[in-house]
């Protein structure tokens, strides 16, 4: 029993000291999961993360805008290009010839509205001329009338005398002719002055319409002019899409023309994408979005440079429906076997173009995003 004694007394004392580390291992793990839990709620609770992001810009298409050959193309694959920078050249042969007829057009154009102008002064002389006609034919008319009473009284004189003997049977007959030959002369001079006076209202209504083809506007105003004016903008416009230019700054992506190819107008040919105006989108899952809000600050690192390299940018804006409710074929979860799946919302982010600049990105690449809920959160 003595022999005992010690093996039993070493054995307590093991499981005191295990006891005792236990109690020394526990109370470290919870003062760390205590440690761990005030700094999430310190830090951690007002961020949200995910490495579901992505590098996208507003790719430029670069399309024909005037149809024909592809003369000369000044740019490669991955080529950088600014803004207006030669791309293409199109045969403009065709373009020249369309510019020379407007050009033509526009010169027959005001010399036709040039010729209203000189017709209205003609036009106004014909006008002065046919009211003298019709003067002329009120005189005739005044003439006409008075041989008509003075043919009239002399046959009057000699009917008086005819049965007295007086007047022969001849100057009678020679009476009664000159008053049919003076009425005569009267409604000739009558058809005179209607003739006149239609011609006074034709010349009146020339000269109306020609009015109206120049009233109010110069040469250069008038609406014939201004329409082959357009003719010739409209033209030369087209001349000058011959060469295709860069919209914007970036870099040269799915070219697809080659030199000798016919293009119709609204061929693509190539992208520019704007690597300076590159942005994020990010996709959170949808128990992460309710303090995110536009405005608040990202933390962002890609994949291309590593941890060492960060970006900072902010949260432009949530898209408008989750992914899969914009994907090309949308989930039917009303069809009977339907699981939960956790959805995600596209956000938008930002990038500041200064670390672009040191830091070229390429539209496709991964990137980790952290935002910072605690500023402007809900």
């Amino acid at each position: 029993m003595s022999d005992q004694q010690p093996a039993n007394g070493g054995h307590g004392a093991a499981n005191n000291k295990r006891r005792r580390q236990l109690t020394l291992l526990g109370g470290a793990v919870a003062v760390g999961l205590l440690g761990y839990g005030a700094w999430w709620l310190a830090f951690d609770s007002h961020y949200v993360e995910t490495d579901d992001a992505y590098v996208g810009a507003e790719t430029a298409q670069v399309t024909a805008l005037s149809p024909g050959p592809v003369a000369k193309i000044f740019v490669v694959e991955t080529q950088a290009v600014k803004a207006g920078d030669p791309l293409v050249i199109i045969d403009d042969a065709d373009a020249r010839i369309a510019v020379a007829q407007a050009e033509a057009a526009l010169g027959q154009a005001e010399r036709k509205v040039k010729g209203y102008f000189a017709s209205d002064t003609a036009l106004a002389g014909q006008f002065e001329a046919r009211q003298a006609d019709v003067a002329r034919a009120d005189a005739q008319i005044v003439a006409a009338k008075a041989d008509v009473d003075r043919a009239r009284v002399d046959l009057s004189r000699r009917q008086a005398l005819v049965g007295e003997g007086a007047v022969s049977g001849d100057e009678l007959t020679t009476a009664q002719n000159r008053l049919a030959n003076a009425q005569a002369a009267l409604n000739a001079a009558q058809a005179g002055r209607a003739q006149a006076l239609a011609s006074r209202d034709a010349a009146i209504g020339t000269r109306e319409v020609n009015t109206v083809l120049i009233s109010g506007v110069s040469v250069t105003e008038n609406p014939e002019v201004k329409a082959a004016q357009a003719r010739l903008d409209a033209a030369r416009l087209a001349l000058a899409r011959t060469v295709v230019r860069a919209p914007t700054d970036g870099v040269v992506a799915r070219k697809s023309v080659q030199v000798g190819q016919q293009v119709a107008m609204g061929t693509p040919m190539m992208a520019v994408v704007p690597t300076a105006q590159a942005y994020v989108d990010a996709n959170f899952k949808e128990v992460q979005l309710d303090k995110v809000v536009p405005g608040q600050p990202v933390v962002l690192t890609s994949d291309l440079y590593g941890g060492g390299v960060k970006f900072h940018g902010k949260v432009r804006g949530l898209a408008g429906g989750t992914g899969s409710a914009f994907s090309l074929i949308p989930a039917q979860n009303a069809s009977g076997n339907w699981i939960k799946v956790v959805q995600r919302v596209p956000v938008r982010i930002t990038l500041d173009p200064a670390e672009l600049a040191k830091h070229p990105l390429r539209v496709g690449l991964s990137m980790k995003a952290k935002i910072d809920v605690a500023e402007g959160a809900k």
